[in-house]
């Protein structure tokens, strides 16, 4: 199975730290969502797409990257996000993008991640040193389980 995981990671590398885990759990492709070709996509079997959240919403350039993607019909896909608050809505609006695109998502994770967004800063923020050896450990887990559930279809 040709697996790839495509993801944007601004600020702390969050997301970056949680794709790396899954790819190496899977042996996936990893490629930042800005330098993947649109149109390969359709080479693979399965597309995890990650964000790290900002402003309570997705990252708006993977938004649009998405929305730039050709379309598929019932290609599987996974999403998952980093955040503050570690709130299950983000993935779900992620998957909502995906979704839109024809994409068949089977599978959606959500990670508390070191946040230092607004008047989090004057504290020094919140969830230092998360994702954690315990987050990259159930992020692979979670693709472990999207890779065998796909096996057993």
């Amino acid at each position: 199975m040709k697996v790839l995981i495509t993801y944007n990671s601004i600020h702390r590398g969050n997301t970056e730290k949680i794709a790396k885990a899954m790819a190496s759990a899977i042996d996936a492709e990893l490629i930042k969502y800005d330098e993947v070709d649109e149109y390969s996509i359709l080479d693979y079997d399965l597309i995890g797409f990650g964000s790290g959240i900002y402003y309570g919403k997705p990252n708006k350039e993977l938004i649009e990257f998405i929305d730039r993607l050709p379309d598929v019909k019932k290609r599987k896909a996974f999403v998952f996000t980093t955040s503050g608050n570690e709130n299950p809505k983000y993935s779900s609006a992620l998957e909502e993008e995906v979704s839109k695109h024809g994409f068949d998502v089977i599978g959606k994770f959500s990670c508390k991640a070191f946040d230092v967004w607004g008047p989090l800063k004057l504290i020094g923020g919140i969830n230092k040193g998360r994702p954690n050896s315990d987050d990259l450990e159930k992020a692979e887990i979670f693709v472990k389980g999207v890779i065998k559930e796909i096996s057993d279809l």
